[in-house]
């Protein structure tokens, strides 16, 4: 039994490790998205993909202006980067 229990909790460790920030705005004072890409190429970025993470954030997959793949959440109230991976 002890096992099991400290199985699951390594399990719950190791998911919680692997999320994402949350983001606890209301959606309503969230930058449109639009708004919000434009930003982010303007500073260089290259979007392949965007998304709103399970934490509510807005997450971005693509490259820098050096071209170096990135994965970064983003604020979506204020569009500023909260974590990079």
């Amino acid at each position: 039994m002890k096992s099991v229990v400290i199985s699951a909790l390594l399990l719950a460790v190791a998911g919680a490790a692997m999320a994402g920030p949350a983001c606890n705005a209301p959606k309503e004072k969230w930058m449109p998205e639009a708004a919000f890409k434009k930003d982010v190429e303007a500073q260089g970025y290259q979007i392949k993909t965007f998304k709103v993470s399970k934490g509510q954030c807005y997450e971005i997959y693509g490259t820098d202006k050096a071209g170096k793949k990135v994965e970064i959440y983003f604020d979506p109230v204020s569009g500023k980067a909260i974590e990079q991976k």
